[in-house]
């Protein structure tokens, strides 16, 4: 056991520190000292009366990722499933809105009519098609992993951030599908972004020291069932499993990296940017090659 090491955070066992409430004597690392008049407060005691003035936010409890811990944590999902169930019942009921949502790199509906899809222009499709289903099966199996992998995670970062990987993912798989299938060939789906979510997953359980052979396995089966489909040929679209997935690991060592407070939200939304304008140059050079 090593006896030197520093206390951790009372807030955030994770962060070892020196620093101690002047009021409570609690350990508390930089994201949760207080400035006073003399040394440093814990949220607790600023809580209970210290009159530093603070904004309410500075008290609030933090998930592991800096957001606030919401009195509802599964509330952006919940959202999300309603958001995608929604959708479906729509295509149902006006399947013209499925053909102007899917996604489409360039096509033509019918001969003479203009060209469409999204190297004319129609970028909204590489993010409308995330929210697309028009199948039962489809939907049931996607809305299933984003309530059980999205649940968990959407605790564990918070709403912004949580909702941040879930679209970003769903972009990325957009754009591999967009780079790599053929532009008339329709796709949809939130399966790109539910693969962001679990390779987020896999960044989380890495750095709370989970045990990661379960979460492992679930991604090699999911992967296995990606490329080789069992009891039928389903049409699966690797490209945007594979996308999503790649963008969830990036974003997730972006937001769950460990830094100094004052660090760590520049660390966070640059990763974001970074992201997108990896995503967006992928998507501009389809573009390039289609026009």
């Amino acid at each position: 056991m090593d006896t030197d090491r520093l206390p951790g955070c009372y807030r955030h066992p994770d962060r070892d520190t020196g620093i101690r409430c002047t009021r409570c004597e609690r350990p508390i690392c930089p994201e949760c000292m207080i400035s006073a008049s003399v040394g440093f407060q814990c949220p607790d005691c600023v809580r209970e009366g210290s009159g530093t003035g603070h904004r309410p936010s500075a008290n609030a409890p933090r998930t592991l990722a800096g957001g606030v811990v919401a009195g509802d944590p599964h509330r952006v999902t919940r959202i999300l499933i309603g958001i995608n169930v929604a959708v479906f019942l729509a295509a149902l009921a006006f399947p013209e809105l499925a053909i102007r949502m899917e996604l489409l790199g360039r096509y033509v509906e019918y001969a003479g009519a203009p060209l469409e899809g999204v190297s004319t222009g129609q970028y909204d499709r590489l993010l409308t098609s995330v929210f697309l289903h028009v199948e039962w099966w489809h939907i049931i199996g996607n809305m299933l992993g984003l309530w059980f992998i999205g649940g968990p995670l959407e605790a564990a970062l918070g709403r912004v951030r949580y909702l941040a990987v879930y679209l970003l993912s769903g972009l990325g798989g957009s754009a591999l599908v967009y780079l790599l299938t053929p532009p008339n060939a329709p796709t949809l789906g939130a399966s790109g972004a539910v693969f962001g979510l679990l390779g987020a997953t896999v960044v989380l359980a890495r750095r709370m020291r989970y045990e990661m052979r379960p979460l492992v396995t679930v991604v090699v089966l999911m992967l296995v069932l990606t490329f080789v489909p069992i009891g039928g040929s389903l049409n699966v679209s690797w490209q945007a499993h594979i996308g999503g997935l790649v963008t969830g690991l990036l974003l997730g060592s972006g937001l769950l990296r460990p830094a100094a407070a004052r660090h760590r939200t520049v660390v966070q939304w640059g990763t974001c940017a970074v992201v997108f304008l990896l995503v967006a140059a992928v998507i501009a050079a389809r573009t390039a090659a289609l026009t």
